[in-house]
């Protein structure tokens, strides 16, 4: 028998652009208590979004309702993140990188352009410019990033228009990583 009814996901990354899932039900949110940061684990070749518990911290994102029946498909595509619980107007559930698993920002480890482009697309369609620009401000561990725009890596790529793109772009020079 298939699970009914409907979990509350928080996502702070590329869970936020609804172009990278079919759940389209995205509500602004934010979570206290937690940092978002780029980190790495030997599960990944690549630099990818987590959070860490951090009081003084709150991390921008959205909640989306996710049907308890595709969960076991999520649980798939966060496969390197456990499941935490987190107050986010309500109880909603957030993927996290495991501290034991978790190396430290870099590792050889690069950004690639095209998640982090459809994370930015995910936050000015939802958040406004504004908002993006603060993830670029609220993000620790920025490393060095892999320019694969014309040949994406990222599995979910997004295509931006030229504003999202300029954002992206100079939120990057901002950081002098561009």
């Amino acid at each position: 028998m298939a699970a009914t009814g409907t979990a509350r996901i928080f996502g702070y990354g590329s869970l936020v652009n609804g172009l990278t899932h079919r759940h389209g039900d995205l509500v602004p949110a934010g979570v206290r208590g937690w940092r978002r940061g780029w980190c790495a684990t030997g599960r990944r070749g690549v630099a990818f979004l987590s959070v860490q518990p951090d009081g003084a911290a709150e991390c921008l994102g959205a909640t989306i309702g996710w049907p308890l029946a595709d969960l076991s498909a999520l649980d798939a595509r966060e496969a390197a993140y456990e499941r935490r619980e987190v107050d986010a107007g309500g109880g909603a559930i957030l993927y996290a990188v495991p501290d034991a698993d978790r190396l430290p920002a870099g590792h050889g480890r690069p950004i690639l352009l095209s998640y982090l482009d459809a994370v930015i697309q995910g936050f000015a369609r939802l958040h406004g410019p504004a908002d993006a620009w603060g993830f670029f401000e609220t993000t620790d561990g920025w490393g060095p990033v892999r320019d694969d725009r014309a040949a994406p890596l990222y599995p979910r790529a997004c295509v931006l228009t030229a504003e999202e793109t300029a954002l992206v772009d100079e939120g990057l020079a901002r950081l002098g990583l561009r």
